[in-house]
């Protein structure tokens, strides 16, 4: 039941990609607008993240489930049947809050209902793989639904599963919250939004459009309410995140390591799917059937992490993740334009499935370490480290590939390019494809090629300072991460923290 709104949240990160040049004949965009119709549901998100974990340890997980469950229900019902862009993107932001109610609600609701470290630690690994394959499903799912449907389509799915949760949920799912949580703080509330909003608007754009002193401004802004926020915490009797959970090792250092898997994850991601639908030519929709490949693997790496887990200290177990994912990189670099697709496959899948290992057990580390309590900003400070991560992995990884590629490919140019063609090819690869498009002969073909090498030299590049990065994860981990143990029910204080003990509160 946890697995559906788990699912359609992660999907809707990624359905879009075969829908915009739908929206954009039916709803007539402006590049403002459609930018926005894309971004606006991952910013909320991210900003909403530590709050909506704060409330549900408040109000009740399950709770907060049903309520984003009904708002993102009607929201996609909204989004479906937008008359204008301004009315897409006011309902993709409301999906946003809704995504932002539903995924910390359903890994607290995990910690929460499973105590044995063992049946956690297979529900984490089961709650990773749907995440991974949700992403993944998008747009396969967007592109089957738009061959034979209105764009709108891609979020009407949302709304039966939705309906699903809200009649089965009450029965299924049990209730928990904190009961000693005290009042909510509005004040935090906005301040968790301040910091976390800039900071990532200000990474991605510098990672779509480069740096500039709005962007950068943007980051130190967020950074400097962050600092407020977390002096606010610090203060308060009833904090929104318990700054004392940082003091243990296996707590913070997990949330920094799944950080770095995502800095991976989703910077490298940009690189294959460009190669599949710019280098090799294929259509969106066989791209993304084929970039379906990799991900098999991660369905079963996860569960065999947390059985290999309960043998050797995970902290190994994580860091031969991180090699794994490291070995996965370097074989992308012998990856070349006229390679067989089986090449990048093979080194995607072997990259994600070490980056699902790490992830599996980083993610049970964070809810084990955390008091079960506080299991809903737990839940809320692993997303919110992954869309950093995300975003800093599309920043960091994307400005190495993209400083190679216009090296590479300006050096590859024929004379007598205008300069506006000039721009346009070093601008990106898809740039590059549509001059070499109408240009006659072999100076076409000479610009095709030079740009696809180039993009490849920029994506070699890449994968080694991902490579690199993720050696030096896998030290971190087995240096900080390799003397921690997650605590049982019975090692805290206080009565344990089960559903007959939270039922009872709550009707109270």
């Amino acid at each position: 039941m946890l697995l559906l709104p788990l699912l359609l949240v992660s999907m809707d990160v990624s359905v879009l990609y075969f829908a915009v040049p739908f929206i954009s004949r039916t709803l007539q965009p402006t590049s403002t607008e459609q930018l926005w119709i894309f971004d606006i549901y991952g910013f909320v998100l991210a900003g909403l993240l530590i709050t909506m974990g704060a409330l549900g340890d408040r109000i009740g997980r399950r709770r907060l489930l049903l309520i984003g469950a009904l708002g993102f229900g009607l929201a996609s019902v909204a989004a479906a049947y937008a008359q204008s862009a301004g009315m897409l993107i006011a309902a993709r932001a409301v999906l946003g809050v809704g995504g932002a109610t539903l995924m910390p609600s359903t890994l607290a609701l995990i910690r929460n209902m499973f105590h044995d470290e063992k049946q956690r630690a297979t529900a984490v690994a089961i709650w990773s793989a749907a995440t991974t394959s949700g992403i993944a499903l998008g747009p396969v799912l967007s592109g089957l639904l738009l061959n034979h449907f209105w764009w709108g389509s891609v979020f009407l799915i949302n709304t039966p599963a939705m309906v699903l949760l809200l009649v089965f949920a009450p029965f299924l799912v049990p209730e928990f919250r904190n009961p000693a949580a005290g009042r909510f703080d509005l004040v935090s509330s906005v301040l968790s939004l301040g910091a976390v909003l800039p900071v990532i608007y200000g990474v991605k754009e510098i990672a779509a459009n480069g740096a500039d002193l709005t962007r950068a401004l943007s980051i130190v802004a967020g950074l400097l309410v962050g600092a407020v926020f977390i002096r606010r915490q610090g203060r308060r009797p009833d904090p929104m995140i318990d700054l004392r959970m940082f003091r243990d090792r296996g707590f913070s250092g997990s949330i920094l390591t799944n950080l770095i898997a995502m800095f991976a994850m989703v910077g490298f991601a940009i690189f294959s799917t460009q190669y599949l639908q710019s280098v090799l030519a294929m259509s969106p929709l066989t791209a993304a059937l084929w970039s379906l490949v990799p991900s098999l693997g991660v369905g079963v790496a996860a569960p065999l992490a947390t059985q290999l887990a309960r043998r050797v200290n995970r902290a190994y177990v994580i860091g031969a993740g991180f090699l794994v994912a490291a070995l996965g990189l370097v074989a992308l670099t012998q990856v070349r334009a006229d390679s067989p697709v089986a090449m990048i496959l093979v080194g995607a899948g072997v990259y994600a499935i070490g980056l699902a290992v790490v992830m599996t057990l980083v993610t049970d580390m964070v809810l084990g370490a955390a008091p079960p309590e506080r299991a809903g900003t737990a839940s809320a400070l692993v997303e919110c480290g992954s869309e950093f991560g995300g975003a800093l992995g599309m920043a960091i990884l994307g400005s190495v590939g993209t400083a190679i590629y216009r090296r590479d490919v300006t050096d590859a140019l024929p004379t007598g390019l205008s300069h506006d063609a000039v721009h346009a090819v070093r601008e990106t690869l898809g740039g590059a494809l549509a001059v070499a498009g109408r240009m006659p002969g072999g100076t076409g073909e000479v610009i095709r090629r030079a740009a696809r090498d180039a993009f490849v030299d920029g994506m070699h590049a890449a994968a080694v300072t991902g490579a690199v990065v993720m050696v030096g994860a896998a030290l971190l981990t087995v240096v900080v991460l390799r003397r921690t143990r997650i605590a049982q029910p019975s090692d805290r204080p206080g009565p344990a923290p089960d559903a007959a003990a939270a039922e009872p509160a709550l009707r109270g």
